[in-house]
């Protein structure tokens, strides 16, 4: 009996635990939680836009530059002496009038000078005169007693050719004198201001000695510099040179001047001979006109030489350009477009100019189509996207439709569900 049941429980020991195994197993899956289930697709990224504007567009070309006089010279004597009189207005910054003395030189060796060359003067035509009645008293003398043609020398010619020649020579000396006085009296030929002055009263001076440095205040230039892409964008030749049928392109000055942002108008009028060997840049001057009087009434201050300026040229006219923000380019020629339905294109793209805000190109892009001007991480072409204005507003014809995604996302996991209890089902039985 006891082998019996001892049998028995070594068979049936082994398949009761295989059955409570099989119903633990049975059991942990029926009641198991059903994993979520996510939607492998991803979602449209959000980017904000801006429409694209096609219309005619004037270049303006941004540069800079100092100004400088148009008109500059080193203030010298041409006679030596020491200096007997400065004009108040002979100090930096000093405004004179054209002809102004601004510096007298000791001039009584210079007076008499002329005093001397004035007594030659009247001996040498003394001298002419006696021998012009020498040489009248000779010609008749010849006339009466003389045969045949008389000699020059007879005639007293080559004495009168000489007296004339002394004459002439004491007159050029007077004359020399004469100037040399008129030199002790320095002035400048134009209106114009004081830069910088080197002597003063009682100092002894020679030929060519520096006085001081002027200017002219009747205009005024700066040199602005042009790179080959900006040469592109004004309508002007290399070589230009503007005349009444051909000005120069208009120039816009400012700067920050004693506080305040000051403007003035310029006038392209020329470019250097040659470019810059240096940094591969053509110069280009504007000129002001008047920065003293004129352009500082218009502007409530004048244009100073010496003052570091910023430039706008107005460029040439494109027709049909395509603008939208600058920071829609991506690389050198490519930007994102959001089309109708939320996805994103490449398109490619001429820049023709760009400038801190704004890009003006042509290429294939159109006009009303919106430029994706926000950053775009591992962008690739006909990704979903959601488009929203520079206010934050969405505009759904450029958005992908989020409430069919999740509708299509909510019946894959319904029918995922069902399939997964079935399954489970399935085993149990």
């Amino acid at each position: 009996m006891n082998k019996t049941k001892s049998r028995l429980v070594g068979i049936f020991l082994p398949v009761g635990v295989i059955v409570a195994f099989v119903a633990a197993f049975i059991v942990m899956q029926v009641t198991a939680p059903t994993p979520e289930r996510v939607d492998p697709r991803p979602r449209p990224v959000a980017v904000f836009a801006a429409p694209i504007e096609r219309t005619d567009v004037v270049l303006h070309v941004e540069t800079q530059g100092e100004v400088s006089p148009l008109t500059e010279i080193d203030l010298v004597p041409q006679v030596a002496g020491r200096i007997t009189y400065v004009n108040p207005n002979f100090i930096e910054g000093g405004f004179f009038e054209a002809g102004e003395t601004l510096i007298e030189i000791d001039d009584a060796d210079y007076r008499l000078a002329v005093t001397r060359a004035s007594a030659q003067v009247a001996q040498a035509r003394q001298a002419l005169v006696r021998e012009e009645a020498e040489a009248d008293l000779a010609a008749r003398e010849w006339e009466e007693l003389g045969e045949g043609q008389a000699s020059p020398l007879t005639l007293r010619q080559p004495q009168m050719a000489q007296a004339q020649a002394a004459l002439a020579a004491a007159e050029a000396q007077l004359q020399e004198a004469r100037l040399n006085l008129q030199r002790t009296r320095i002035s400048a030929p134009f209106a114009g201001r004081v830069r910088t002055k080197s002597a003063d009263l009682g100092q002894y001076v020679g030929p060519g000695a520096r006085l001081g440095q002027v200017f002219a205040t009747d205009a005024v230039q700066i040199r602005l510099p042009l790179t080959n892409s900006q040469l592109s964008m004004l309508n002007i030749p290399v070589a230009f040179q503007a005349t009444e049928a051909n000005p120069g392109p208009n120039v816009t000055l400012s700067a920050e001047l004693a506080g305040t942002h000051r403007e003035w108008q310029a006038q392209l009028v020329r470019t250097d001979s040659t470019i810059d060997p240096q940094t591969r840049v053509l110069y280009a001057i504007a000129v002001v006109n008047d920065p003293y009087g004129q352009a500082a009434a218009q502007n409530g201050a004048p244009l100073p030489v010496g003052l570091f300026v910023d430039a706008e040229v107005e460029g040439r006219t494109v027709q049909d350009a395509y603008v939208m923000p600058r920071s829609a380019l991506r690389g050198t020629d490519t930007v994102y477009v959001a089309e109708a339905g939320g996805t994103l294109v490449f398109r490619n793209i001429s820049v023709i100019a760009s400038s801190r805000d704004r890009l003006i190109v042509s290429g294939d892009v159109h006009e009303g189509e919106m430029a994706i001007t926000s950053p775009v991480r591992a962008a690739s072409n006909g990704m979903r996207i959601r488009t929203l204005t520079a206010e934050g507003e969405e505009l759904p014809e450029f958005s992908a439709d989020l409430s069919s995604d999740e509708e299509e996302a909510g019946d894959e996991t319904e029918t995922d569900e069902q399939g997964e209890q079935a399954a489970n089902l399935a085993s149990a039985e």
